[in-house]
């Protein structure tokens, strides 16, 4: 009988971490929508190339070393689908807690859960640098990112052993649950080096210091662009938990949700208001990133909050995106669809949340932490993108600007029968 429990155990947490990352997987499906509605019509095709290309090759690249640099272990993964179910049970049988006790699954399914958060936080690039960038050399960097960048700050938190001696969890006390550092300021990071580099759109800002608006192409897109992340986002901070099989993890992944649905919807409220107050105009736009921004607020520690908690630290966050995407703009940053608002101003917000309802962990330790990853993946990002810059240029020309880079990079409009009438 309680080799049977052990058998549902590990079942159960197996099948949970698998389902959670295959709702992880269709984020990109959200990255998609909402990139490609945010941007205009002459440049959604190759928006979309990249976001489909980011995913497989991070999905490669992780597979051929990321996992192995960020956990250690074998590249190319050999043998990892195998288990010893002896040995597995044993360990069970072991453990004084029994049925109760920590996580254990699939190490396949371990991989698969963290390679969709690899694909995650190189999306976020996508967007930040959408519009001007040749798709050779954004892909070219989603080697190096989600091959060894990533993997490398990731050791340093999630892994067993950080790569250069460090643990910033050990060292400093750091803690970040589902990743508002550890995948969304990095990935915004990331974008940032891109963007300081690349430069901004010709015509968004004049010489005058005004900032000229850039209305995406197609808002239903963005929306459903919204909503995908959002229920994603569930397996995102409910996988995270690592475990189902029992009351009190079952528990915990229904908070979860709970806050991370809450947080959301505050952020999504809170924007628009403040964007009413601002503009006189209800933005959907700030809609949006707000709750994305209440998302990602939540994502450094959705298990501690209460409800209400919850629901403020979103209605912040929400607050805090439309303020730093209008500060960005004022320093002649463009990003086209607000991601380094959303994933890096908002991820380090997230951060320096989780002191208040979580024991054991300091604002100190959580600045050190976030110092440490932003530093990392900043500068070894400008690096590559300088290293891409002088050897194949990341810039597309003024031309292929103006034409949209759906033709020059990809030879497809995706929207053939109007796409010249509104260039």
């Amino acid at each position: 009988m309680q080799e049977q429990i052990y058998h549902l155990q590990y079942a159960m947490d197996t099948f949970y971490f698998l389902i959670c990352g295959v709702l992880v997987m269709w984020m990109a499906a959200g990255f998609s929508m909402l990139e490609a509605g945010l941007v205009r019509a002459k440049n959604t095709t190759e928006i979309l190339t990249k976001n489909v290309a980011l995913y497989s090759i991070a999905c490669i690249m992780y597979l051929v070393c990321g996992y192995a640099f960020m956990y250690g272990g074998e590249f190319f993964l050999s043998g990892i689908g195998g288990v010893d179910v002896d040995a597995t049970l044993t360990s069970f049988a072991e453990r004084e807690d029994g049925f109760t006790g920590g996580s254990v699954y699939s190490t396949a399914s371990d991989f698969f859960f963290q390679v969709v958060f690899v694909a995650t936080a190189m999306s976020i690039v996508s967007g930040a640098v959408a519009e001007r960038m040749k798709l050779w050399a954004f892909l070219a960097f989603a080697v190096v990112m989600t091959g060894f960048i990533y993997p490398v700050h990731g050791s340093w938190t999630w892994g067993a052993e950080g790569m250069f001696g460090i643990n910033l969890d050990d060292q400093f006390g750091f803690s970040d649950f589902a990743g508002s550092g550890i995948v969304h300021m990095a990935g915004a990071a990331a974008a940032l080096a891109g963007v300081l580099l690349l430069g901004a759109r010709k015509g968004k800002y004049s010489k005058d210091g005004k900032v000229n608006a850039i209305p995406g192409a197609n808002m239903p897109m963005a929306t459903l662009g919204t909503l995908i992340l959002w229920m994603g986002w569930f397996g995102f901070n409910g996988g995270s938990v690592l475990k189902l099989g029992d009351i009190s993890n079952a528990n915990a992944v229904a908070m979860v949700f709970l806050n991370t649905n809450a947080a959301a919807a505050a952020g999504a409220v809170a924007a628009l208001a403040l964007s009413v107050i601002l503009f006189r105009k209800a933005d959907l736009t700030m809609a949006l990133n707000g709750a994305l921004a209440g998302l990602v607020a939540i994502t450094a520690e959705p298990s501690t909050p209460t409800a209400l908690q919850a629901t403020l630290f979103g209605a912040v966050g929400g607050v805090l995106v439309v303020a730093s995407i209008i500060g960005l703009d004022k320093l002649k940053i463009d990003d086209p669809v607000g991601a380094i608002s959303v994933h890096g101003v908002v991820g380090l917000f997230g951060l320096l949340l989780v002191p208040l309802t979580k024991e054991g962990t300091t604002f100190v330790g959580q600045l050190i932490g976030a110092g440490a990853i932003f530093v990392w993946v900043f500068l070894a990002s400008l690096l590559v993108w300088y290293v891409l810059k002088l050897v194949i240029g990341i810039r597309v020309s003024e031309e292929a600007e103006y034409e949209g880079v759906d033709a020059s990079e990809c030879g497809i409009e995706a929207y053939p029968e109007f796409v010249a009438s509104v260039k």
